[in-house]
């Protein structure tokens, strides 16, 4: 595999920083310039990831190293199958989640949105910075500009419950990747005496040892973006933060640099050789088959939609790792699939919240009793989303769940299979009710006498708002159509576990 230097993964990370003075420059008084600006960035940053895509189907990767400090320690940029999948899906959604933006933040009329776009372009830099980090070393600098960009936009509406929930966000990352995420790199580095990502894995010739067993684990649990349970807790707290930042935070960009990492420690730090021969992959596979199904259920106990969301979310995330540590063809082709399978569906579902409450300021799921005959496109592209996070086809979700089912049974772990058959179960039990309620029940099931709180002008007045229900209907569709024609995705994720 032929290495070509080239600056163009440090473009792409730049674009978005250079919008930053633009953004604050122009500020509240000319907000459509200063929108301007976020999208503009956001359309150079991907045209700069998609060029980038030839080369790497051709078999090539690219790199660019910004600055040495010592051996084995530098800050590099590599751009390879996996990070361009990661850096295409998020680079893409931004300019969507941008315009949703515009739209919601006006509606809502929400305070500091100059401060908003700023902070959500320093996020998606860093992101895209983590997708194409070439060491340990680069990654975990931009893992931690990512949690510090972020921490303001999940307290933006700077009430006491969004402060609270931006100070367990702050601590919780912070803590876990101080003590975990650097104990692990510093075992791999006095191994190793380097931390680069290698194709078939850093530490592939090493005999399997107590110390690299632990290192794993420390990975695992120190990339808590990746909300592996017990580390988790940060996640339903951020849901606090307006639906734009959930939506992209935390359905692509935060949580997917989590379970991305964790798929750069396995792939390309231990390894599937060595992961085979110290039975990681194995012991891993149970640890989040855990949080699979105890996610799930307790999604199903939560009425707030976007707390259901969130504990979906855990547990979708789970099948990404899943797939990577089974170690089989089918099933890493699967969890890495599942990267942007997820990504896209999960994001037209907050998208779908979003527009819930800024057209009818409805937030709990016992609510939407007949709301899709005023919300009909909102609650289409729901149940289109929903049918992608259960796995039917010919939702994107579908394909990803189908090899990983494969995998689990190429593995020889029928316990893991019925995992994934009774999270499959679960997915419908938490999503289905919803578009029944929203379509099948009448308004008068959920006001019932109460109308003082629900009333009979339940619905009455609400509409849904084109700025905000146009990006949903667009993503809702290109999940189905990824479902339907998964020709690139299954290329790049072919390259990846080759």
């Amino acid at each position: 595999m032929e290495s070509i230097v080239s600056i163009k993964p440090l473009l792409a990370v730049l674009s978005s920083l250079v919008a930053v003075p633009l953004i604050l420059k122009t500020g509240d008084e000319r907000r459509n310039v200063r929108e301007f600006w976020s999208v503009l960035a956001g359309v150079i940053k991907f045209s700069i990831v998609i060029s980038m895509v030839p080369t790497i189907l051709a078999g090539h990767t690219i790199e660019y190293t910004l600055v040495t400090f010592y051996q084995g320690i530098d800050i590099k940029f590599r751009v390879d199958p996996l990070g361009i999948l990661f850096a295409t899906v998020s680079s893409f959604l931004w300019i969507i989640t941008t315009f949703y933006s515009i739209g919601y933040m006006r509606t809502n009329k929400e305070k500091s949105q100059t401060r908003y776009f700023t902070c959500f372009a320093i996020s998606l830099s860093s992101t895209i910075a983590v997708a194409f980090s070439a060491n340990l070393i680069t990654l975990f600098v931009f893992y931690e500009f990512l949690s510090l960009a972020t921490v303001p936009l999940v307290g933006h509406k700077e009430t006491p419950e969004a402060l609270e929930g931006a100070k367990k966000y702050f601590l919780y990352l912070l803590s876990l990747s101080k003590t975990l995420l650097l104990s692990g790199i510093f075992i791999v580095y006095m191994v190793a005496g380097t931390t680069d990502f290698q194709a078939y894995g850093l530490l592939r010739n090493e005999t399997g040892s107590t110390l690299l067993f632990i290192g794993f684990f420390l990975f695992l649990f120190g990339f808590a973006k990746g909300a592996v349970m017990p580390v988790h807790n940060w996640l339903p707290s951020a849901m606090v933060a307006p639906t734009p930042v959930s939506a992209l935070l935390h359905a692509v960009a935060v949580v997917k640099v989590g379970v991305f990492s964790i798929l750069r420690v396995v792939f390309h730090i231990y390894g599937v050789d060595l992961m085979t021969r110290m039975n990681l992959g194995i012991t891993a596979a149970y640890v989040v088959s855990f949080t699979i199904v105890a996610a799930s259920i307790i999604a199903l106990s939560k009425d707030n939609i976007k707390a259901r969301l969130a504990y979906s979310t855990v547990s979708q995330l789970s099948y990404v790792i899943l797939g990577a540590v089974l170690l089989t063809s089918s099933s890493m082709m699967g969890g890495v699939m599942h990267i942007a399978n997820h990504a896209f569906s999960k994001i037209t579902l907050f998208f779908c919240a979003g527009s819930l409450y800024v057209a009818a300021h409805k937030t709990e799921v016992s609510q939407l009793s007949g709301i899709g005959k005023k919300m009909p496109w909102t609650m289409a592209a729901f149940f289109i989303g929903s049918l992608s996070m259960i796995g039917v086809p010919p939702a994107a979700g579908f394909t990803s769940k189908w090899y990983l089912a494969l995998g689990s049974i190429e593995a020889h772990q029928v316990p893991i299979l019925m995992v994934l058959l009774a999270s499959t179960v679960l997915n419908a039990a938490y999503f289905l009710p919803i578009t029944y309620k929203a379509f099948f029940e009448k308004e008068e099931a959920v006001a019932g006498g109460d109308h003082g709180h629900h009333g009979h002008d339940h619905h009455e007045e609400v509409r849904e708002i084109p700025m905000v229900a146009i990006p949903l209907v667009v993503t809702a569709i290109i999940s189905l159509l990824i479902g339907i024609y998964p020709d690139y995705l299954m290329t790049l994720a072919q390259e990846v576990i080759r």
